[in-house]
C-alpha cells in the first residue's frame, strides 16, 4: 500500500565519480557475515513546499560474492507524475577500475505489478547487469522529485541481514517554512547509533561502520536491532490533498475526510442486498452473517489507485466486479455493516511476521495493511476482509499483539489488536497407533488447530487429496510414512479451528534388541537440530507462543509385554513448560505429552539456555519404551 523509496546517496557528482574504490580498502570487520558492502549511501532531501520535496541519491555498493547480487541492482520506483532525472550507474572491478557505465536510457521502465496486483499506479525503472567476477562495485545516483509531501522514509543502516555499512547519511533542507519533525530510536541492544547535526534548517544524520547482522538461528528482523530516526511534515501533501500531522487527531480527522468519506457510498443495490439477508439476532450473529457473505463473493486482487494508492475502491465496484483489495474489501465490509446500522472503523495497520507498532508519541504515515474493527458490548470483533478462508473474528499471526490506526470521524484511535497468547495458538493430537512385530506403525489421529497454527494449516483447504496427503507427509516428516491419506480436512470459519484425520502407516518405526523392542515415546514430534553457539552476538526472537497436546494410544503385539517405561517428567523455565507422562494398562499406554513456548526477544546471554530447554524436550520426545516378547 505504501509508497517505498530505495535510500540511496547523492553529493556533487564529480567528486564521488572522481573517486574509486577499491574491495582491498574494505576493513575486514566489516567483510565479515556480508555478502554485500554499502561503501557510500548519501541521500539528499530537499523540501520547497508543502507540495514539492526532491530525493538526491548517490550509493555505491561492493558486491563480495552472487548473494549479494540483489542488493545492488540499480532500481528507481516510481509513480505517475514524479520526474526522474540525472541517473548514472558505473560499475567498477575489483581494483576499483571502471567497466562500464550507463544512463537512464539504459533501464527499462515496467509496470510494479507483482503477483496479485491488478491495477496499480506504480512503476519502476531498472537496469540488467550481470556481473563477470566478484567483487565488483556499482555506483548509483539520481534524482526524483515527487508533490507527495507526507511519505518521508526512516532512515535506518540496512534492511536486510549480510549487509555492512562503511558510511550513510541523509541530509534534509527544509525551505518550506514548515516544521520537520524528527525522532531518534537508539538500537535497544547498543548495535551501533546515529550521529545528529542540525545547522538551521539543514539536519544531518550519520551512521558510520556498522556491521553486518548474519543470518543465525532466531535472529530478529535487523528494524528490531538497529537504530532509526524518523520524520514527518506538520503539513503535507498527497495528490493534492493536504493535511495536518502534529497529532494522530490531525492526521485521523484529514483521514477520513479525505480518504475515506469521498469513497464510503452505499448504494440501492448494496442496501437491498443487507436487506434480502434478512439479519437477525445479536450484533455477533448479524456481522458474521454478513462477513461470510462479503467473503463468498469477492476474492482479494490489489489495486494501487486514487490518492497515492491510500484510497480504497468505491463499495459499488467491488460489489460488481467482485475483488478489490485490503482497502476496497474493508471499506465494503463496513458499508455493508453500516446498511445494517452497525459501526465498524477502518483501521490501517502493519502486517508483519514480527509484531511492529505505530509510536503514540510520534504521528506518521505508515501502514502496509488494512483491517476493520466492530465494537460491540462483549468485545471487539477484529475482521480480516482479503481472504475467503479465514474464519470470523480471527486475525492472523501478522495482525495480532500490535496496534492499530482506527480511523474515526474525530481523529485516529491506536487500538491494540488481541493478543497471541500460547494458550490461544494450539494443536490438539490424538493417536491410536500399533506397533508391529515388523518394526512399522500403524493407526489414526485426529488433529485440531487454533491460532497461528490455524493459520499455518489453512493452506491445506486449497489442495487436491493428492497435495494434502503429500503436503502431510512432508510436514510430518519426522515419520518414515510409507503411506499416509488425510481425511475430513475442516475449515470452521465460526470457531477458528481447522481439523482433519489421518491413516498412515510408517516403516522402522521400532528397533529390535534380541526378544525384544524398542522405541520412542512420541511419534510426531519436531527433530529440528538446535546447536549452542559460544560467542553469541545477537539477541535471539521466539516469534510466536505456541501449546501442543498430545495424547498417543499405543498397542502393542499381542505376544509382547510392556518391559520398561520411562519415568514422568516435568520441566519449566521462562522459555516454557514441558511434561511428559505415561500410564500402562496391560498391552496398552497412555502416552501424554505437553508443550508451551513463550513467545519473546531474549538477550543473547540466554541463547544457549533456550538451546540446553529445547534439547530437553527433544531428548524426552525420544524417551524409549521397551517392550519384550513373552
Amino acid at each position: 500500500m505504501m509508497k517505498i523509496f530505495c535510500i540511496g546517496a547523492f553529493s556533487i557528482a564529480s567528486l564521488y565519480y572522481a573517486q574509486t574504490y577499491p574491495a582491498s580498502a574494505i576493513p575486514e570487520n566489516l567483510k565479515k557475515n556480508a555478502n554485500v558492502v554499502v561503501r557510500k549511501d548519501f541521500t539528499t532531501i530537499l523540501i520547497n513546499k508543502i507540495d514539492e520535496i526532491k530525493y538526491q541519491y548517490n550509493k555505491v555498493t561492493t558486491v563480495l560474492s552472487k548473494d549479494g547480487d540483489e542488493k545492488a541492482i540499480a532500481y528507481i520506483p516510481y509513480e505517475k507524475g514524479d520526474q526522474i532525472s540525472d541517473v548514472k550507474v558505473i560499475v567498477y572491478d575489483e581494483s576499483g577500475k571502471k567497466i562500464k557505465s550507463y544512463s537512464k536510457s539504459d533501464f527499462g521502465d515496467f509496470a510494479n505489478n507483482s503477483q496479485g496486483v491488478f491495477y496499480s499506479d506504480n512503476r519502476f525503472l531498472s537496469l540488467t547487469y550481470t556481473p563477470v567476477q566478484y567483487p565488483y562495485t556499482i555506483e548509483f545516483s539520481y534524482q526524483i522529485s515527487d508533490e507527495n509531501t507526507v511519505f518521508m522514509p526512516d532512515f535506518i543502516p540496512f534492511s536486510t541481514i549480510n549487509t555492512s555499512v562503511e558510511e550513510k547519511q541523509v541530509k534534509i533542507i527544509n525551505k518550506s517554512g514548515i516544521d520537520l519533525r524528527t525522532k531518534i530510536y537508539p538500537s535497544k541492544y547498543n548495535y551501533t547509533s546515529v550521529i545528529e547535526n542540525n545547522s538551521g534548517t539543514e539536519k544531518t544524520y550519520t551512521y558510520k561502520n556498522v556491521l553486518a547482522i548474519d543470518e543465525v538461528n532466531l535472529v530478529p528482523q535487523p528494524e528490531k536491532i538497529l537504530p532509526k530516526v524518523s520524520f514527518a511534515l506538520a503539513k503535507f501533501n498527497l495528490e493534492g490533498k493536504q493535511g495536518n500531522l502534529t497529532t494522530w487527531s490531525d492526521f485521523g480527522s484529514w483521514y477520513y475526510n479525505s480518504i475515506l468519506q469521498p469513497v464510503s457510498v452505499s448504494t440501492p443495490t448494496i442496501k437491498a442486498e443487507v436487506t434480502s439477508l434478512n439479519l437477525q439476532g445479536s450484533t455477533e450473529e448479524k456481522v458474521k452473517k454478513l462477513y461470510q457473505y462479503m467473503q463468498a463473493k469477492t476474492r482479494y486482487i490489489f489495486v494501487a489507485l486514487g490518492i497515492g494508492g491510500w484510497q480504497p475502491m468505491l463499495p459499488d465496484e467491488v460489489h460488481k466486479k467482485g475483488y478489490g483489495d485490503c482497502k476496497g474489501l474493508t471499506n465494503y465490509m463496513k458499508i455493508l455493516l453500516d446498511e445494517a446500522g452497525i459501526p465498524s472503523y477502518y483501521s490501517v495497520i502493519n502486517s508483519s511476521s514480527s509484531d511492529i507498532s505505530f509510536d503514540p508519541d510520534f504521528p506518521k504515515m505508515g501502514g502496509n495493511h488494512v483491517i476493520l474493527m466492530v465494537p460491540t458490548e462483549k468485545g471487539n470483533i477484529w475482521l480480516e476482509n482479503t481472504s475467503q478462508q479465514t474464519a470470523f473474528n480471527h486475525l492472523t499471526y501478522r495482525t495480532t499483539d500490535r496496534n492499530v490506526l482506527s480511523i474515526k470521524k474525530n481523529g485516529i484511535e491506536l487500538m491494540n489488536t488481541p493478543s497471541s497468547s500460547a494458550d490461544k495458538n494450539r494443536e490438539k493430537q490424538i493417536l491410536k497407533v500399533k506397533v508391529n512385530e515388523d518394526n512399522s506403525l500403524t493407526g489414526e489421529g485426529e488433529f485440531s488447530y487454533t491460532g497461528s497454527q490455524y493459520d499455518f494449516n489453512l493452506g491445506f483447504a486449497n489442495l487436491s487429496p493428492k497435495e494434502k496427503n503429500e503436503a502431510v507427509k512432508t510436514r510430518l516428516s519426522a515419520l518414515n510414512f510409507e503411506k499416509v491419506e488425510m481425511k475430513n480436512f475442516v475449515n470452521d470459519r465460526d470457531h477458528a479451528v481447522a481439523t482433519y484425520n489421518l491413516d498412515f502407516k510408517a516403516n522402522n518405526y521400532s528397533k529390535n534388541a534380541g526378544s525384544s523392542m524398542i522405541f520412542r515415546a512420541v511419534p510426531i514430534f519436531s527433530n529440528a537440530v538446535y546447536k549452542t553457539e559460544e560467542n553469541r552476538e545477537l539477541p535471539f526472537e521466539i516469534g510466536q507462543s505456541f501449546e501442543d497436546e498430545y495424547e498417543i494410544n499405543f498397542a502393542i503385539p499381542t505376544n509382547f509385554k510392556i518391559d520398561e517405561i520411562p519415568n514422568d517428567v516435568t520441566f519449566n523455565s521462562e522459555f516454557g513448560t514441558y511434561a511428559l507422562s505415561f500410564v500402562k494398562n496391560g498391552t496398552q499406554l497412555k502416552v501424554n505429552r505437553k508443550i508451551r513456548i513463550n513467545k519473546g526477544i531474549y538477550p543473547k546471554e540466554k541463547y544457549n539456555d533456550y538451546i540446553s530447554f529445547r534439547k530437553k524436550t527433544i531428548n524426552n520426545d525420544n524417551s524409549k519404551i521397551l517392550i519384550t516378547k513373552i
